[in-house]
């Protein structure tokens, strides 16, 4: 019987990491008909499988099954179902689930926090995403490079450019390497709000760290260059792409009317007098 119990799981984990959420369903579905016991295990893929696939719905359905089938949720089981929200749109939800935790005698850990910053970040709840990172230090639980990037997106989002700044600014002291992601959110935050030296300044020290810029982190300094008007800055800025080894072939520059002057974008290059529309149209 726990043989079978353990091929069960290993077809339906394999189902999880192969995103077939269809397969891993009807798998542990058919479990009691083979008269094989499922276990934490067996949801845990089950509901992995379903987050993956997008679907948050069922993922929920397979928690709340857990207890009715007298299976303890656990750490993975939260943290599962939490990311499924997250990707489904649902942060109210997720920290629903999370806050829920203690009670169920499942100590929050860097995962299920990082899942539930994540959700508060996708739903522009950059409050929350605050208080669940403040909450890790005090439980402590150290924050990771994600619990740093999600945090610091939910700050962009939620238009606060010098809290994104501060808390990047602390990553060296705790130990956390910067990377792309969290230095590109740190930059769009600046970006939307046009505090283009800021923005700029983060672009330059980029190298300084071994991380290399990408379309996003190009579009970030040119979004705070529109804001402000300063279309010399930003043909300058264009006219170096190329010689930062990024392909110009796949990024279109939409181009509008703006005070008395008129330009036009180009692989070529750029001439100023004009809005410039960034858009990141980059080839699959």
């Amino acid at each position: 019987m726990r043989s079978d119990t353990v091929s069960y799981n290993a077809i339906i984990s394999a189902c999880e990491k192969g995103s077939q959420w269809q397969q891993a369903l009807k798998l542990l579905e058919g479990m009691p008909v083979e008269n094989v016991r499922s276990d934490v295990i067996s949801y845990n893929a089950a509901i992995s499988a379903c987050e993956k696939g997008g679907q948050w719905e069922l993922a929920l359905t397979l928690f709340e099954e857990m207890p009715r089938a007298r299976i303890r949720l656990d750490l993975i089981s939260y943290s599962a179902a939490i990311s499924a929200c997250e990707k489904g749109g649902e942060w109210q939800r997720a920290l629903f689930l999370f806050k829920a935790m203690p009670a169920a005698k499942v100590r929050p850990q860097v995962i299920s926090y990082n899942a539930a910053i994540s959700a508060c970040e996708k739903g522009g709840a950059w409050q929350w995403a605050l208080a669940l990172f403040n909450e890790m230090g005090r439980a402590r639980d150290s924050p990771n490079i994600i619990s740093y990037s999600a945090t610091i997106s939910a700050y962009e989002k939620g238009g606060q450019w010098q809290l994104a700044l501060v808390l990047l600014e602390t990553m060296p002291a705790a130990r956390v390497g910067l990377d792309v992601i969290s230095c590109n959110a740190a930059m769009s935050a600046c970006g939307k709000v046009g505090t283009w030296p800021q923005c700029l300044n983060l672009f330059d020290k980029m190298p300084n760290t071994k991380l290399r810029s990408d379309v996003i982190s190009y579009q970030a300094v040119l979004s705070a260059c529109e804001q402000v008007g300063q279309w010399e800055l930003a043909q300058r800025f264009i006219e170096g792409m190329p010689q930062a080894r990024m392909s110009l072939d796949g990024i279109s520059y939409k181009v509008s009317e703006r005070g008395a002057g008129q330009a036009s974008a180009s692989r070529s290059g750029v001439e100023s007098g004009a809005g410039i529309y960034f858009t990141d149209t980059l080839r699959t």
